[in-house]
């Protein structure tokens, strides 16, 4: 891992993503941990209520008013001792906070976004919050999300999510190196529910042709029965008090996202254990 992204809006969420994604960065070697800032550009109609004169935002007073606090307090972040050891930078942009985040994880080959699942208000703020979800089911590289403080230290026991049948290769390789990462165990469920029941034998057997086909090592295995799956991966996590949940989704759009939903951002969205999230679609 070598570049790190951090949407970052002064947030107190936002702040414990920064302190996990350089607590992350401590680990490996030459990583690069960049903070973005969306200014969303206002709309015509917002334009004309605030008073805002000039067809280009960035010429506009208010608009300037907000890059210079924003800029004041990414120097301030940048002038701390306590990240003086890692490479540390920031980027202030104006646009869609999700157009702008996924345009940066394309054109600097971003290998992780490490995001708050939660947001404040403000002026210059974006509401990371409001846009986990959706870079959940759309982003091309892995994100980790973060309700609350937890350091990258503490993180010895990782649940894995699946139902263990057709998952790509490129999936595995990413869960065995983030496993590498923490130097952790992985924690293999199957959550069985009254919709979708399985036999415990069954179970067994095809979380054990997983493991065989894939190399997996330090783990354990178990299905574990609840009344749908994404609060019973919340409730097996914290059932076994894991320290981070990782779970593929299949970042259904559209109508189908409609009508099946997706899991992984329903766990994204309740759990206070952090999540890391990748796309199948992208394996």
């Amino acid at each position: 891992m070598k570049n790190i992204l951090v949407p970052y809006d002064f947030s107190d969420v936002a702040h414990h993503a920064l302190n996990f994604a350089t607590e992350l960065a401590r680990k490996g070697s030459d990583c690069k941990v960049t903070l973005i800032n969306v200014i969303e550009q206002p709309t015509p109609d917002t334009i004309k209520t605030m008073g805002i004169v000039g067809h280009d935002p960035m010429e506009s007073l208010y608009i300037k008013m907000l890059i210079d606090t924003v800029k004041g307090k990414m120097e301030a972040i940048m002038a701390d001792s306590t990240y003086k050891d890692i490479t540390l930078k920031y980027k202030i942009v104006l646009g869609q906070p999700f157009k702008e985040i996924s345009e940066e994880i394309k054109t600097s080959n971003i290998e992780l976004v490490v995001m708050g699942t939660s947001g404040s208000s403000g002026a210059e703020e974006f509401f990371v919050g409001s846009n986990a979800e959706r870079m959940v089911r759309y982003s091309k590289c892995p994100v980790i999300t973060i309700a609350r403080a937890t350091s990258a230290n503490d993180i010895k026991d990782i649940v894995l999510a699946s139902n263990y049948h057709d998952v790509p290769v490129s999936f595995v390789d990413h869960v065995k190196k983030l496993q590498k990462v923490f130097g952790a165990k992985l924690r293999l469920v199957k959550i069985n529910t009254p919709a979708s029941f399985t036999s415990t034998r069954h179970d067994r057997k095809q979380m054990e042709d997983f493991i065989s086909k894939f190399g997996i090592e330090n783990f354990t295995h178990e299905s574990y029965n609840y009344s749908n799956e994404e609060d019973g991966v919340i409730a097996f996590a914290e059932d076994i008090d894991a320290d981070l949940i990782a779970i593929g989704t299949r970042q259904r759009r559209g109508v189908g996202h409609f009508l099946a939903g997706s899991i992984a951002e329903d766990v994204v969205n309740h759990s206070q254990v952090p999540v890391w999230t990748f796309g199948l679609d992208n394996a």
